[in-house]
């Protein structure tokens, strides 16, 4: 399963804001099976977002949008998505009947505060309302993309409510070394060679190692290119986080 992510925000492309979701939710796609293809950031601009929507839509099996939820000025991405699909937005009962129970839960420290609860319900027509029980304002799905939030924990929370949904065959196995990468070159080439996997190497200056990462689909040709290449790398035991 291919899967793009799509992470929106003018804060992400400052530098105001560490681009953690896509992070996140790469390592949980992975640990599942699929594969994260691409991964885009993209500024609160309507039009390039609709555009890429609806390209990343044909192009891979699903698509995870994160960000630009809700009523502010800057909060374009569900109206992009309904024009990635020629969609009108409309009220989803469901999720209206949550943003009341959160605006009554609001109102509770903040009397006065003002919610346009239509506005925060409305997800692209035909769509299925993603709650948001942390927050406020709902996600959807719409064939297949996926429109998360862009704070960390709604985000995070509404993943899991649709994660089965992800799935693949890709499979790792990770191992680390303090062989200097230059001298690594020659069996890392031939494992590719030898056997159906890729292989990574991520050096880790700092702390004086590098970690290797073998991929593929088949975890018999997976142990067998670990056992080849372990015959030819001194290994360590996996750092301490």
């Amino acid at each position: 399963m291919d899967v793009a992510l799509l992470t929106i925000g003018d804060e992400l492309l400052s530098g105001d804001t560490a681009n953690s979701n896509a992070t996140w939710l790469a390592d949980r796609l992975t640990d599942r099976g699929a594969t994260v293809a691409r991964v885009l950031v993209i500024p609160d601009d309507r039009s390039l977002i609709a555009r890429k929507v609806a390209e990343y839509s044909d192009a891979f099996d699903a698509v995870i949008v994160t960000g630009g939820l809700g009523g502010t000025p800057d909060d374009r991405t569900m109206d992009a998505v309904a024009d990635a699909f020629d969609r009108s937005l409309a009220v989803d009962e469901r999720a209206r009947e949550a943003v009341e129970r959160r605006v009554a839960a609001l109102r509770e420290s903040y009397q006065d505060i003002a919610i346009d609860v239509d506005a925060e319900a409305s997800v692209p027509e035909g769509s299925r309302a993603l709650l948001n029980e942390p927050g406020l304002a709902p996600g959807c799905l719409i064939e297949n993309v996926y429109v998360l939030p862009g704070i960390p924990e709604e985000m995070k929370a509404m993943y899991e409510s649709v994660a089965e949904a992800f799935g693949g065959d890709v499979r790792s196995r990770m191992f680390y070394t303090e062989t200097p990468e230059a001298d690594l070159i020659p069996d890392l080439t031939a494992t590719e060679e030898r056997f159906d996997v890729s292989v990574g190497c991520y050096p880790d200056r700092s702390a004086g190692h590098n970690r290797l990462k073998l991929v593929g689909e088949s975890d018999d040709e997976l142990d067998a290119a670990a056992e080849w290449l372990r015959a030819r790398v001194e290994t360590i035991p996996e750092p301490d986080s």
